[in-house]
């Protein structure tokens, strides 16, 4: 089988196509056939030596986001059956209640094992029906970017119909908060920098939209929506002055999911926001539990992915570097044929 390894981290050099034996599932494990991946900012600051939460091991598989169908089942595995289409989770020890910091080594893509690989083998535990509906490639971009969206709206969030939520810019987490906040009934108000962007965001069904680049003050536009009550919620991925606007904008007693800093390190005066009764909590991902959740929502509501481009498997390097760019809407996806 083919799979790529991480080799010197620092640029996309990293990235080595390699031939070796196919895995096989031990007892409780699955073999999974990969068929397709999806990329997120994570796994870019994890090639460039940028990721320094949690150490990699030498040759490391990359990315954490795929779905695929079981291929073989190693013994006492009750959960699976083959052909079963699965999607692996995140945080292979997270099923349910809170992310406990013993449970951080077990993240696919880094520091373990990932899926930008023909098989994979990963424990019956870590994995999860994927949505009827959707084809391999849509599918691969729920594990991380989706239920991400899915903790920050619902659960940490607690997004009801009728709530007010802020998206910012139009990559994958955002957007995914964008769909489930329309799906659930909200009123999403969303902001990017192009108006390219802008008519795309509109024809998924967002009628309020910022172009912080004309309107750098958009907290105070997302006050003048409101008529001066500000949003229930904000997903937040930005950043320096990101947050600080993000604060600015939600209401009494609202909430930020703080999902990201793609803009860097923030600093804040926290007094802004105890002075609004105000709520902030940082986001990782999601547990089995959420993931199993979120997709029983999305085939009953058939929601579809936005997936800007799709890729080969030996364009990998291609992939990174169009995520890199900037340029995308939505995911960013390798398809494994």
């Amino acid at each position: 089988m083919r799979l790529y390894q991480l080799g010197k981290l620092g640029g996309l050099d990293a990235l080595q196509l390699r031939d070796v034996d196919a895995p096989r599932p031990g007892t409780g494990q699955v073999a999974v056939r990969i068929r397709a991946c999806s990329l997120n900012h994570r796994d870019l600051n994890i090639v460039s030596g940028n990721y320094t939460s949690l150490p990699l091991k030498p040759g490391a598989i990359p990315l954490s986001d795929g779905a695929g169908e079981i291929a073989a089942v190693g013994p006492e595995v009750t959960r699976w059956k083959l052909g079963d289409r699965v999607a692996p989770i995140f945080v292979q020890r997270w099923f349910g209640g809170n992310l406990l910091s013993e449970y951080m080594p077990s993240a696919l893509g880094g520091p373990s094992d990932g899926v930008l690989a023909e098989h994979i083998v990963l424990s019956e535990e870590g994995l999860v029906r994927i949505p009827s509906h959707m084809s391999f490639e849509q599918a691969s971009t729920l594990p991380c970017a989706a239920v991400t969206a899915w903790n920050a709206a619902f659960v940490k969030g607690q997004l009801q119909p009728g709530h007010t939520i802020v998206t910012l810019g139009t990559g994958g987490v955002s957007l995914f908060a964008a769909q489930l906040g329309l799906m659930t009934g909200a009123r999403v108000i969303a902001t990017t920098g192009s108006d390219e962007k802008i008519e795309r965001l509109r024809k998924l069904g967002v009628r309020e939209v910022i172009n912080y680049r004309t309107t750098p003050d958009w907290d105070m536009r997302v006050r003048e929506l409101t008529g001066g009550r500000g949003a229930d919620l904000v997903v937040e991925v930005g950043g320096p002055g990101s947050l600080e606007k993000s604060i600015a904008a939600i209401r009494y007693c609202g909430h930020i999911s703080v999902v990201g800093t793609l803009a860097g390190k923030a600093t804040i005066d926290p007094g802004t926001l105890f002075a609004k009764r105000a709520s902030m909590c940082g986001i990782q991902v999601g547990s089995r539990d959420m993931f199993e959740e979120m997709n029983r929502a999305l085939e009953v509501a058939k929601l579809e992915p936005v997936i800007d481009r799709v890729f080969d498997f030996a364009e990998a390097r291609k992939a990174y570097e169009y995520l890199a760019s900037g340029k995308h809407f939505g995911k960013v996806v390798i398809r494994i044929s």
